[in-house]
């Protein structure tokens, strides 16, 4: 029965060196963090291309699930829910496919150009221009946007020129892709 206990006792007890182990491990530890932030000061800041696209949440936002990076935050701010003004001013409403106002203000899309509705000279533009004016409608309405500044500020008209973008894509694009609007080239042109 003593030499049970003794094994007992033995089994319980570090072998010799497990210290020593220990501390050499711990060791390296230490020493590789340092080595770490040594590395890290000497790159004298720069950063690595995948470490600066992440983006860190905000308050009250959840982290994105380990191993997925975060998408980048949006610069999109503006936002309201807009109507119908063909003709006089508004708050926040669509003049036409290149025309709008928000909060109070009066905008011209200023990378295109839309069939006119009022009037239109012709039942073709009348149709485009309808089109248009219902595509930026409801585009504005989707979410929030930006409005981009340009080399001036104001058209002949007072209009303030600006371009419109969601997640860095040009609303005017959209409509240039859908045949509804033409590259802005500093002129009008028919679409009769």
């Amino acid at each position: 029965m003593a030499n049970r206990r003794f094994s007992a006792k033995r089994s319980r007890v570090a072998p010799a060196g497990g210290k020593s182990r220990f501390g050499l491990g711990l060791f390296l530890v230490v020493a590789g963090g340092f080595a770490g932030t040594f590395g890290a000061l000497q790159m004298e800041g720069d950063v690595p291309e995948a470490a600066a696209s992440v983006a860190l949440p905000l308050r009250g936002e959840m982290p994105p699930p380990r191993g997925e990076v975060a998408p980048p935050a949006s610069p999109d701010r503006l936002s309201a829910r807009f109507g119908l003004c063909h003709r006089g001013g508004g708050r926040n409403c669509v003049v036409d496919g290149d025309t709008f106002w928000f909060e109070g203000e009066k905008y011209r899309i200023a990378d295109i150009d839309t069939p006119e509705t009022h009037p239109a000279r012709c039942a073709e533009e009348a149709a485009l221009g309808e089109a248009a004016t219902r595509r930026l409608h409801g585009w504005l309405n989707e979410g929030a946007f930006t409005l981009e500044t340009i080399d001036r500020d104001t058209d002949q008209y007072d209009r303030k020129l600006r371009i419109v973008r969601r997640r860095g894509a040009s609303v005017g694009d959209a409509l240039v892709d859908a045949g509804l609007a033409r590259r802005w080239e500093g002129y009008r042109q028919p679409w009769c």
